[in-house]
């Protein structure tokens, strides 16, 4: 992380030629008070604690539909971004995106909440499916599955049935206890993560 930050010239708005990111995080979630710190919102916070780190401010950006922030670190200019949509329809700030800031969508980490890991996991993915989560399968379905993904896990509910309930609700203190760890496994690895070193971020993830 010093690494990181002594790395960190400037913060700016976008000024290179080709107006391309180099990097584009994208944390899913769903906007309002009553949303805040819920287990569907694990992306959000995410990016909103890169955000605090990194000292970017977010900005609502019409032409993205999101809150949006950009920063300088050497020669990479990598943006922040918070869709302002419902979760379900994350793909439309994905879908401008791609039309204006990214070459490609292997320039875009989404980060997102996931069932399938617990409390406590995190793992990074290269594309794949949407296993259930409706942010991830509205993004595929608008602009394709080939992007990275960094997933934090909020475990199953009790009852199987009761997956919508679920993920609106806060979790409790022992999960966020470890959703919190998994944040901060995270952050030890950002240099990779900036990097898009995806292997080296991900052999770090995965084995701590």
């Amino acid at each position: 992380m010093k690494n990181l930050l002594k790395k960190i010239t400037q913060i700016i708005l976008r000024k290179n030629p080709s107006n391309l990111l180099d990097l584009c995080i994208v944390g899913l979630g769903n906007p309002g008070d009553k949303h805040k710190k819920t287990r569907h919102n694990a992306g959000y916070d995410f990016v909103e604690l890169l955000a605090n780190n990194l000292n970017v401010e977010l900005k609502d950006t019409k032409k993205l539909d999101a809150l949006y922030g950009e920063l300088l670190i050497g020669d990479s200019t990598i943006a922040l971004v918070k869709p302002n949509e419902y979760i379900n329809n994350s793909g439309k700030t994905l879908n401008l995106l791609k039309k204006y800031k990214v070459k490609s969508l292997k320039d875009v980490l989404v980060v997102h909440d996931d069932m399938d890991l617990e409390p406590g996991e995190v793992k990074l993915k290269d594309g794949g499916g949407h296993s259930g989560h409706n942010g991830l399968k509205d993004i595929i379905n608008r602009v394709g599955s080939d992007f990275m993904r960094l997933r934090f896990g909020i475990g199953h509910p009790p009852i199987k049935n009761d997956t919508n309930a679920w993920v609106i609700k806060k979790p409790n203190p022992q999960e966020k206890k470890g959703l919190d760890e998994a944040f901060k496994k995270t952050l030890s690895s950002l240099d990779q993560l900036l990097d898009k070193d995806w292997l080296i971020a991900m052999n770090d993830l995965h084995s701590k």
